[in-house]
């Protein structure tokens, strides 16, 4: 209740400050500070949510409030007290504001005691009250600040901690962590609370029941005891001192005490943890007291126990550690009771395997060992005895692990163990020698060296060298005898050899006064181990032996101590080490090992040797140093041994030591293993040894012996003696010779059975095999001995014997392969001597047959043995040789190379052996070809070879031209270097060979574009050397970049940089060179991929391109190859570029170009359609080709120009029509739909209208007749017409348009079909040229011209067509209007004139049109018009030029005048009469309306006139009205009524356009107007009666029919005076003659007129016209 009251009271106080403090708070900088907040706190949280890192507005709203501190530091932190006191602020806005407040607190120092009494309330309740989620950062961040203000205010920071320190009362962690943070920070101000507060915390162990708080307990007193040492060391800088160290301790026991009583034994880990990490601080408080430190080792078996458990065993380890080395220092140890306990602990510890969790296994061994070494000095006899119970125990781990630690305590420093210790553990050591476990084996040799190297070396004579002797035999007979099954115990023993070999070092290099037996044992271990990986140490120490030896100061000398022991004979060692020394290397350098032995060593081994050994291995020793086992040479060393071999025997000459040294060497041969460096080098050992020997019959000895105990079979046995044979001949030549003779001998030489098993029963010799090794023997002589003797024995037995051998042999592939081996050698050995004389080889033809029936009798798709290749080498050497090779030879010999290796296919990558015998094979062939063509340097001899070449780099398989590539490129090397180069290559190769090589540069394999790069700079560089080209060095590094690029792996890369190879290249290329070129470009097309042809038809673009303005005499050439080779190619991408270099070259070269495409055989072939097809894709150029085109058919209607170049040569060459016009009509179908080819319409579609009417003559045959038959067997197709395909053109250029009336008039009228068919063509030009001027405005002036101009033309044809045309012009106003009419006229008038029926019907026409299309211009030619049209009627054999001049007058005189007609008027009506009664419809049909005109034209002062002619004419008008014409009737009648007024009829006048009257209308008429005729004019009946009876007779039944009921009328009313002028019996018998007319309507008509005939001449007088009426 007490407390209750004080903290009412408190509030209530707190109450009343916070009224007092929000008065005091500046209002302006505390908004200042909300705001800045606000933005720390907004860019928190995109922080949080976008990015992590730094903030700069947030860093920035920060200094601003620390910056605002450093002036009014109470204002600015009073601010932010206020605005931690504000209600519901978040954790993050709360920790930003402590964090402020720490950097001012940092900054400022002393503040206002209010105010930090207030912050430390506010912080200390923060501290205290935080929630326990977010709490936590909270708690930490306010504790801080405590922290931070306790620097300069700790009193009120401390007051307020203490203030919630209460004892029996478990206060708030943070308050704990505070306080721990507060002693640390603040040391000595601390000390006076240190006792109260570890008072208090002890009050509190029994309530801590949570994890947490006893983590934190634990580790605040870590922290505490920390505290406390470092005040302890500097107690006298202490101001005043507070409590001693005893002191400290007595009240740290009791919580020590708990801990590990209560506290260490819960089941969480991390109390446990935390308790053991405590322990050790306050361990370092504790155990300086006696008193207290045997309290602590109370406590020791409870640590023990911990050991069982999930804590982590090292942090147990320590503490005991730091317990047992302090009993130690203090001389106190442990009690005695608790040793087994500790021992089986910590033992255990080492010998088992560490659980999983542990992660610090390694340390606590350590720290283990550490143990056992402190209580190895406090009980070393308990110890010993305990590890003598451990090693009576069998497992392997126990006894390795108490192995382990004896070797720790022996390897103890200072103070090192005593000698009872040592005894002691040499003593449990020796319990377990017999142990033969690896494990067990490697810790007591460790131990042994350890003993060594501690010191103890007396401690280990005997039975420590003993051990490691056995060990070493022991070792080394398992790894030599060792079975592939057992791979663990094989590397179980690897380590014991190289732990025994570490302490055979250790032991040489520190034990001193070595036993005799230990002595023998390693030098007998060099002279008969297989295992020599343990040569290396073992010489090393036997060169510390021996050099110990030699400098103690005793009465003998090395020499005498040799005789004590059992030692080898010196030239046994010597040949042991010589050999072992060939691999200097192995066995971790055993090289400089065995030469320091041999230094050391040399007096013993051969006392005349010592002084230059003491010189030359040095230099040896050297060398090795100098190099490591990556960098040296093999044979190099080998030289340099033999020759410190060869220098060593020099000293012994005169004496038998080479001849001993010579048989130990032979006796070691069947030491080493085959193959093998050490056989090899010892083979070529005794081969100098035995040459350096005096005796040659004990050399004939050793020889023999060597010749029947090697294996032939074994190739490596047989070739090492081979050498060793060879190297013997350079002394002893004739010894080598007789022996080989004699072994030949004694094993009975036969050609059936040859088997000298009696000597080797288990190696049977084959034949075969024998032979092979006598043939390479006897060539490894010629070899090898002196040149002058082998003149004297080349050809025989060396050669002959060979040759033997190999005939008398199954010539299988070892016999091959000796029998060309021998020749090789013995062809290098006679080159060698030609110096000498002039040597022939007589035995050259011969060897070559066989080689050559060698290389052809390999298979050519496979390669298993290296035959070939050696083949070929032989040849390459025998090639050198005289007599020389001829020509033929040469090319044969070569052709037979490459047909046997060029073909191979590339062995895989997994399969090396085939790898190497393929690289073998191309080096052979090209050192032959190399050897074979330098007898044939000139571009003959390079032809030659580029031909047998270009079937392989033509090849599809790409392995055939990366070889064959490779082939070339190295020859044309030679060639470029070689003396050739002066002789000029022929106009044209260097072309072809370019064209060869130039698509390779694009080929799929990588290394044939880079070789076929190298091949175009040779060839260059050969052109450049021959002719003043520009080629330098700036084109040279283009090539070499693009040769880069070429690596590339991307095609397109590829292809760019081949396109500027073939660019830089280009220039130095003359006109013949580049049709060479482009030939051989084309000819390759399709022999190889896709890629080669791009590339090929790339390079021809780009030369095109280059040199096309140059190409001008060359363009047929190019272009017919190309278009040769066009055909067969398959691929769109390379057919288009090709033709794309065609175009290229018809852009300049358009009449050349264009002559060659029209000649080509046939207008259907795909590739010339193609072609075109590519014109038309360019519209501009396919107008320019179009205008070509047009100019060839224009030409054959056109006059002969005149030839002025080249060009109009091929321009004006004849070409066939047929093909121009299926050329124009496929561009007109192909080009751009959208192009309305303004500029080509008008002349297009006219040329081939004239080109229509040519074909529609005579001439109209085309030449592709002829070639059609001689390709095909049947006719040409009907759809390949001229007609047709002009037709087709016509179609689409009108389509071009887009006009639908246009298109609709001409499928309406059917002008396709009128054009297509020669009897109709005439109509459908009409009427596609009155469509044209219908719809094709903007065209008609162009148009206009070419009408004119074809008006003119020679062609006849050509002019009836334009006549046409013009007849729809002419009525139409643009010849007007483009002032073209007077040109127009006199072109036609010129046309009336022609004898052309049609031609004057169609000039006619046009002239009269004139009157519909320039009415106005009528009057100003009318003149020339009148007279043109009456002089064509005056053409009686020509009724349509007749009708045409009737209508044509027609049409003039509608816009003529009375006045304009003049005195043509009665010409006209005179002809127009004339044919009133023509047999012509026509004539009469235009007679009629022209009388009609003429009758509209009349006034005033032609009236009279045109009366008299219409009395002459009237009856044939009134007759004809019933014309057998329906159209003349018509035309008539209306004509008839026209002419009334003249008469003056009026009222009998009828409008125009009624239909033409019936007989009956027309009886009635004739009647009214025979009357009205009577009261006017009666004498005009009688004319009128006698022009009718001439009718009578007329051809048409109608109209005699009508000219009776004429004459019947016109007696009806004529006049008596008139009558009675009649001749009634003419009249009566020309009717009566009518009875018989075949028409009834005539028989009729002619009864009726006689009746009125007989009434008339009854009566004698006539009626009056009432009366009969």
């Amino acid at each position: 209740m007490a407390e209750a009251a004080v903290d009412s009271n408190e509030d209530v106080s707190e109450e009343t400050e916070d009224q007092d403090f929000l008065e005091q708070v500046d209002v302006e900088t505390f908004q200042q500070v909300t705001n800045l907040l606000n933005i720390m706190e907004s860019e928190s949280a995109k922080t949080d949510a976008a990015w992590v890192g730094p903030d700069m507005r947030k860093a920035l709203a920060s200094v601003i409030i620390t910056e605002k501190a450093n002036s009014k530091p109470s204002v600015v932190m009073n601010a932010l007290i206020r605005c931690l006191q504000v209600p519901e602020t978040s954790t993050q806005r709360k920790v930003n504001i402590y964090n402020i407040l720490q950097e001012i607190i940092q900054q400022e120092g002393e503040l206002e005691e209010q105010c930090v009494q207030r912050l430390v309330g506010i912080a200390s309740k923060e501290m205290r009250e935080a929630p326990e989620v977010e709490g936590y950062v909270r708690a930490e961040v306010a504790s801080d600040t405590l922290v931070a203000l306790s620097r300069n205010h700790f009193s009120l920071v401390m007051y307020e901690l203490q203030h919630h320190l209460k004892p029996l009362n478990l206060s708030d962690e943070f308050v704990i962590v505070t306080l721990a943070k507060l002693a640390n920070g603040n040391v000595f101000e601390f000390m006076p609370y240190m006792g109260i507060t570890l008072a208090t915390i002890f009050t509190m162990l029994r309530l801590a029941n949570e994890a947490k708080m006893r983590q934190v307990i634990c580790g605040a007193m870590e922290t505490f005891c920390e505290t406390v040492q470092f005040y302890l060391k500097h107690l006298e800088d202490s101001v005043y001192p507070v409590m001693t160290e005893e002191q400290f301790a007595l009240k740290l026991f009791p919580m020590y005490r708990y801990f590990v009583t209560v506290w260490l034994r819960n089941d969480n880990a991390e109390v446990k943890l935390g308790v053991i990490k405590s322990l050790k601080p306050m361990l370092n408080l504790l155990l300086p007291s006696d008193d207290l430190r045997e309290q602590v080792y109370d406590y020791i078996p409870l640590l023990l126990a911990e050991y069982q458990g999930s804590l982590e065993a090292l942090f147990i380890t320590q503490v005991l550690r730091q317990i047992l080395e302090v009993a130690v220092i203090t001389s106190t140890p442990v009690p005695q009771m608790q040793l087994h306990t500790l021992f089986t602990e910590l033992h255990m510890q080492v010998c088992t395997k560490a659980p999983a969790q542990q992660q610090y296994s390694s340390q606590n061994l350590t720290e283990i060992v550490h143990c056992f070494i402190a209580l190895a000095r406090s009980y070393p006899k308990e110890l010993m005895k305990f590890f003598l119970s451990q090693m009576e125990t069998s497992k392997e781990a126990t006894r390795v692990g108490t192995l382990s630690l004896i070797r720790a305590v022996v390897s103890a420093d200072e103070p090192k163990m005593s000698l009872r210790t040592i005894h002691l553990a040499i003593r449990v050591v020796k319990n377990t020698l017999s142990d033969t476990r690896s494990k067990v084996r490697m810790a007591i040799l460790r131990i042994i060296g350890q003993l060594a190297l501690s010191g103890y070396q007396d401690r280990i004579k005997g039975w420590g060298l003993k051990y490691v002797s056995v060990q070493l035999t022991l070792s080394t007979y398992k790894l030599t005898n060792r079975r592939e099954s057992f791979y663990q115990r094989d590397l179980e023993e690897k380590m014991v050899h190289k732990v025994t070999m570490d302490t055979v070092r250790i032991i040489t290099s520190s034990v001193s006064g070595m036993t005799n037996e230990f002595w023998v044992r390693l030098l007998c271990y060099i002279m008969e181990t297989d295992y020599t990986e343990a040569l290396t140490p073992i010489c090393i120490s036997l060169t510390n032996l021996a050099e110990r030896q030699l400098h103690k100061d005793v009465g003998t000398n090395s020499a005498s101590h040799s005789r004590h022991v059992d030692l080898p004979a010196p030239q046994k060692l010597l040949a042991r080490l010589l050999v072992l020394m060939s691999s200097p290397y192995k066995g971790e350098g055993r090289g400089i090992a065995m030469l320091n032995l041999l230094r050391t060593l040399s007096q013993s081994i051969a006392p005349s040797m010592a002084d230059m050994w003491e010189l030359e291995i040095p230099l040896l020793v050297q060398y090795l140093e100098e190099h490591t086992e990556f960098t040296w040479n093999q044979k190099t060393w080998e030289d340099k041994l033999i020759q410190f071999l060869r220098n060593s025997l020099k000293k012994t000459r005169g004496s038998g030591w080479s001849l001993r040294l010579s048989k130990e060497l032979n006796n070691q041969i069947e030491s080493f293993d085959s193959p093998s460096l050490e056989k090899a080098f010892l083979y070529r050992a005794l081969g100098f040894t035995l040459a350096m020997g005096l005796e040659a019959d004990r050399v004939e000895v050793l020889l023999l012996e060597l010749l029947y105990k090697t294996d032939y079979s074994n190739d490596f046995d047989r070739e090492g003696i081979i050498l060793c044979f060879g190297l013997c001949a350079r002394g002893q030549v004739k010894t080598v010779l007789n022996v080989l003779q004699d072994f030949e001998e004694r094993i009975q030489e036969s050609e059936q059975t040859w088997q000298i098993g009696a000597w080797r029963k288990d190696h049977p010799w084959r034949r075969e095999t024998v032979k092979s090794a006598l043939m390479v023997m006897y060539s490894c002589v010629a070899t090898y001995c002196h040149p002058q003797v082998l003149l004297s024995h080349m050809d025989s037995p060396i050669t002959s014997k060979i040759i033997h051998h190999y005939s008398s042999s199954c010539q299988d592939v070892s016999l091959k392969l000796a029998f060309m081996k021998s020749i090789v050698q013995v062809a290098s050995a006679v080159k060698s001597i030609e110096y000498v004389d002039d040597v022939q080889f007589a035995q050259k033809g011969t060897v070559t047959s066989i080689l050559t029936a060698i290389i052809k009798a390999e298979p050519i798709d496979s390669l298993v043995s290296p035959v070939r290749a050696m083949a070929m080498e032989a040849l390459v050497h025998l090639s050198k040789l005289k007599p020389f090779y001829s020509g033929e030879e040469n090319s044969e010999l070569m052709d037979t190379g490459i047909h046997s290796v060029i073909s191979l296919q590339p062995p895989g990558e997994d399969n090396e052996s085939i790898k190497i015998l393929y690289t073998n094979a191309m080096s052979a062939l090209e050192r032959l070809m190399e050897g074979l063509m330098q007898r044939q340097l000139d571009p003959k001899g390079l032809q030659e070879m580029v031909h047998l070449l270009e079937k392989w780099i033509l090849s599809e398989k790409e392995w055939e031209r990366e070889k064959a590539m490779n082939l070339h490129l190295r020859l044309m090397k030679i060639y470029v270097q070689s003396v050739g180069v002066c002789i000029p290559l022929k106009l044209g190769q260097f072309g072809t060979l370019v064209g060869l090589i130039a698509p390779c540069t694009c080929d799929p394999h990588r290394r044939t574009r880079v070789a076929s790069t190298d091949v175009l700079s040779c060839l260059l560089d050969l052109h450049a050397s021959q002719t003043c080209s520009l080629w330098g060095a700036s084109k040279q590094k283009e090539l070499l970049k693009s040769k880069e690029d070429l690596k590339d792996l991307d095609e397109e890369q590829v292809m760019c940089a081949s396109s500027r190879i073939a660019k830089a290249v280009c220039p130095e290329f003359n006109c013949d060179e580049v049709v060479s070129l482009v030939q051989k470009l084309c000819e390759n097309i399709g022999a190889m991929g896709l890629q080669h042809d791009r590339a090929s038809v790339t390079w021809i673009s780009i030369f095109l391109q280059t040199r096309v303005r140059d190409l001008e005499d060359k363009v047929a050439e190019i272009l017919g190859a190309i278009l040769a080779h066009l055909p067969v190619v398959d691929h769109l991408e390379v057919r288009r570029l090709l033709i794309e270099g065609i175009l290229l070259l018809a852009h300049y070269h358009q009449e050349t170009v264009l002559t060659s495409l029209l000649r080509q055989p046939l207008p259907m072939e795909s590739h010339l359609t193609e072609v075109w097809l590519a014109v038309a894709e360019n519209v501009p150029f396919a107008r320019t080709m179009l205008h070509g085109l047009m100019g060839r058919l224009q030409s054959r209607f056109s006059p002969q120009a005149k030839v002025t170049s080249k060009a109009d040569i091929w321009r004006l060459a004849a070409v066939d029509p047929l093909m121009t016009l299926c050329t124009i009509h496929l561009l007109v179908e192909k080009v751009d739909q959208d192009d309305k080819l303004p500029d080509l319409l008008p002349d297009l579609v006219y040329t081939l209208l004239l080109q229509l009417s040519i074909s529609h003559g005579p001439e109209a045959a085309s030449p592709v007749l002829k070639t059609w038959r001689l390709v095909h067997a049947g006719a040409l197709p009907e759809e390949i017409n001229p007609q047709r395909v002009t037709v087709k053109a016509m179609q689409q250029l009108l389509q071009r348009f887009n006009s639908e009336p246009l298109q609709q008039g001409l499928e309406e009228q059917g002008v396709w079909a009128l054009l297509e068919n020669r009897a109709t063509f005439l109509e459908g030009v009409g009427l596609l040229a009155r469509l044209c001027l219908q719809h094709l405005e903007g065209h008609l002036p162009r148009l206009s011209e070419l009408v004119l101009r074809g008006l003119d033309t020679d062609v006849l044809s050509c002019r009836v067509s334009s006549t046409a045309v013009c007849v729809e012009f002419m009525s139409d106003p643009v010849l007007y209007q483009e002032k073209l009419l007077k040109q127009a006229v006199s072109a036609l008038e010129r046309g009336v004139d022609q004898e052309d029926e049609a031609l004057r019907v169609l000039s006619l026409r046009a002239l009269g049109n004139m009157a519909l299309g320039a009415p106005k211009k009528v009057k100003q030619y009318r003149k020339l018009l009148l007279e043109t049209f009456l002089g064509s009627l005056q053409e009686p054999a020509s009724t349509s030029v007749v009708a045409e001049g009737l209508a044509a007058l027609i049409k003039v005189l509608a816009e003529l005048r009375e006045g304009d007609v003049g005195h043509s008027f009665d010409t006209i009506s005179e002809q127009c009469r004339a044919f009133f009664d023509n047999e012509s419809e026509l004539l009469r049909l235009k007679a009629f309306v022209l009388f009609g005109k003429l009758a509209t034209v009349v006034r005033i002062s032609k009236k009279h006139l045109f009366k008299v002619e219409l009395k002459k004419a009237w009856v044939p008008l009134m007759l004809h009205c019933q014309d057998p014409s329906p159209c003349a009737a018509r035309a008539c009648s209306e004509t008839m009524f026209q002419c009334l007024h003249f008469w003056g009829c009026k009222g009998l006048e009828r409008p125009l356009g009624q239909s033409t009257p019936s007989p009956d209308e027309m009886m009635g008429f004739q009647m009214t107007m025979c009357s009205i005729l009577t009261q006017k004019k009666p004498t005009v009946l009688y004319s009128f009666l006698l022009d009718t009876v001439s009718y009578l007779k007329s051809n048409s039944s109608r109209v005699r029919m009508a000219a009776c009921n004429l004459a019947g009328i016109l007696m009806n009313r004529m006049a008596t005076s008139s009558l009675r002028k009649l001749d009634f019996p003419a009249l009566r018998n020309a009717f009566q003659e009518l009875q018989l007319d075949s028409d009834p309507g005539v028989r009729h008509a002619a009864l009726e007129t006689l009746k009125v005939l007989d009434n008339c001449s009854q009566h004698g007088l006539l009626a009056s016209p009432e009366s009969t009426s």
